[in-house]
């Protein structure tokens, strides 16, 4: 059923981008002037990875999580998992606050019950409670964002407002809510304190489905968001930038200091968030500053880095199910030497490696090159602003270095070298409904690195829709519809260049391959003096990543363990290195716990009788009826005469 529904839905975004008439996309609905729901390009570009990565993990999930193996949980997963991708729908073709607002909150409540899955863990537990409050902290940000939408506008439709209608403050406190609730949703940093622990104790589909897809319905808010208002000032381009250069940076800072597979990739996903803020903050200061150019290649960036990184970051989630499918662990450093056990997994892992550290030829790289060319045309488009490729160019390839150390310790740790524990010796490769799934994303990652130029159709409608609302809110003829990607961008010479990368890259793999039909000479290597060298004596995942935790000590502030050895023959001692979170685990927490500290007197109206709770109720019915009375007329009727 998901199949069916999810290549429907394929069909008609896609004929969204091509329909000659967008009244056929308008769907009726009288009660609300038939203006519910809609799709336009927008909505299209961010329905295709809720159903491409939708329908993919529903095939990944008969193997991963059958019905024989977790028979009094599969059956609520697949529900809440259609439920999801529905909410998800529903939100983003919406036209209406409350039509928005359904879809938001069946997608919030259904991801929840997805996150708790497990809930005998108590991880998972408390995993899902602090995303329940997380959500629903964020909902209500965007209650008081509709409720003030209607009070500045008169109506609750989501339709750009022109130029002058709302005051500069109204337009400030709409984007500061829009920005916290849809941010909050994103995973954006400091906002993103749910979403690790979410990821990690979430089963690894449905961890892609959030990391994939979810975080992006956050994007999605937020790009429609500055498509309604009217009147940007320069401000929250720059914030946007500047947040998105943070998140970006300290993200993939901690991920490096994972030790936990899963919990490394939700890192990432705060990192990658980052990447597509900047590339909206390019565009929004375009936007602000009447320049055509940033707006197309920011946007641009923005946008397809939303498809890259759903359908990469999907495929690491999936690959990293797969190896806690044979092995039973996704401690990094238990792990080693799986591409013998499962050389389909790890192919298929370092394809996703590959294409998040933004390096050719795969699609990380296209959408990237995007946001650096945007960061070279500010830079001699107008001098005085040329602060903005001096800030975004460098802190965007310091990031996509520490991606690339990150995953470099991670395939080794996991893949290459000897088996450190019995888990991972005894591993074996995935059945086939896990591997479908990974094929298909590794190859759409290689399409669109290798065919740059088939997104461009894509990209130039969707970019087209944020600039007709902009000339709506702006006026016309203020900054026309931004000229196309092609002509901005060769992509002929682009695609040669990934295909010549590409057969660069493909001469090592097949002189391997080559060796290998031909036979293999099997010897001993250079074992640095000893004589029966163990997988004890491999680099460890901490031991690769220490000198780079050392370098962002000032964030990440580990929290280490050294060995005690003393004497001739020591007792067995261990290393640990924790680094907690910054905001959940070193400020709500505490504050949380503080806080119940505090609260500790309110404990003695918790009686557990019946009739105090009663009593509660009927004191709070009468202050509430209390209200109601008008006392200032009494008042003035009876000493005024």
């Amino acid at each position: 059923m998901v199949l069916a529904g999810a290549a429907l839905g394929i069909a008609g975004a896609i004929g969204c981008f091509f329909a000659e008439d967008p009244s056929l996309y308008i769907f009726p609905w009288p009660a609300a002037q038939n203006g519910l729901v809609s799709v336009d390009a927008l909505s299209a570009f961010f329905l295709l990875p809720v159903f491409i990565v939708g329908a993919l993990g529903s095939v990944y999930g008969i193997g991963y999580w059958s019905s024989r193996e977790h028979a009094r949980t599969a059956r609520s997963l697949r529900f809440f998992w259609g439920l999801t991708l529905a909410g998800m729908t529903l939100l983003v073709i919406s036209r209406h606050a409350l039509s928005f607002l359904l879809g938001w909150e069946a997608m919030a409540l259904s991801a929840f019950f997805l996150v708790s899955t497990e809930d005998e863990k108590p991880d998972c537990r408390k995993s899902g409670l602090i995303y329940l409050i997380a959500t629903h902290v964020g909902t209500l940000a965007l209650f008081a964002f509709f409720v003030l939408w209607r009070s500045v506008t008169g109506s609750f439709d989501l339709a750009p407002v022109a130029s002058g209608a709302i005051s500069v403050v109204a337009v400030n406190v709409l984007l500061f809510l829009g920005l916290f609730g849809f941010g909050l949703k994103a995973g954006a940093m400091p906002l993103h304190f749910w979403l690790p622990g979410a990821h990690a104790n979430a089963p690894s589909h449905v961890s892609a489905l959030l990391s994939g897809v979810m975080l992006k319905m956050g994007i999605y808010g937020i790009v429609r968001t500055l498509t309604l208002v009217p009147d940007l000032a320069p401000f929250w381009g720059w914030l946007i930038l500047l947040a998105g250069a943070a998140s970006g940076l300290l993200g993939v800072a901690f991920a490096i200091a994972q030790h936990d597979l899963k919990r490394l990739l939700a890192y990432h996903s705060v990192e990658n968030i980052g990447i597509i803020l900047m590339g909206l903050g390019m565009a929004l200061l375009g936007r602000t500053y009447h320049q055509a150019e940033w707006v197309a290649l920011g946007m641009a960036g923005c946008l397809l880095h939303v498809w890259n990184h759903s359908l990469f970051k999907s495929l690491l989630f999936f690959g990293a199910g797969s190896v806690l499918h044979g092995t039973g662990t996704r401690t990094i450093d238990r792990l080693g030497g799986l591409a013998r056990k499962m050389p389909w997994t790890a192919g298929a892992f370092l394809i996703g490696a590959v294409a998040i550290c933004g390096l050719p030829p795969l699609n990380g790289f296209i959408s990237e090159f995007f946001i650096y060319f945007g960061f070279f045309k500010s830079a001699v488009s107008a001098t005085s602003l040329a602060s903005v490729a001096l800030l975004g160019a460098p802190v965007l390839a310091m990031i996509g270095a520490l991606a690339v150390s990150c995953f470099v310790k991670v395939y080794g740790a996991v893949f290459l070298g000897l088996p450190r524990t019995p888990s991972a010796s005894s591993a074996h490769e995935s059945p086939i409904s896990m591997l479908i799934p990974l094929g298909v994303l590794a190859s759409l990652c290689a399409i669109i690195g290798f065919f740059p130029a088939l997104t461009v159709p894509f990209l130039d409608r969707a970019i087209a829709v944020t600039q007709e609302a902009h000339a709506v809110t702006q006026g016309a003829g203020v900054l026309a519809l931004p000229v196309s990607l092609i002509s901005l961008v060769p992509f002929a010479s682009l695609g040669t260049g990934m295909g010549l990368a590409a057969l660069v890259m493909s001469i090592p793999c097949v002189a391997l391959v080559f060796h290998a039909r031909h036979g293999e000479r099997k010897g001993s290597t250079w074992d640095c003096g000893y004589a029966r060298p163990s997988a004890r004596m491999q680099y460890t995942a901490g031991s690769f990543a220490r000198s780079l935790v050392a370098l962002f000590r000032w964030a990440l502030k580990p929290r280490n363990r050294f060995p005690l050895l003393s004497g001739t023959f020591p007792n067995k001692s261990v290393l640990e290195t924790h680094v907690d979170d910054p905001i959940l685990d070193r400020q709500l927490i505490p504050d949380m716990i503080f806080l119940r500290n505090g609260m500790r007197w309110f404990y003695r109206f918790q009686q557990g009788q019946t009739q105090s709770y009663i009593l509660y109720v009927g004191v709070a019915l009468s202050i509430l009826l209390a209200t109601l009375i008008p006392f200032k007329r009494i008042f003035l009727a009876l000493f005024t005469k």
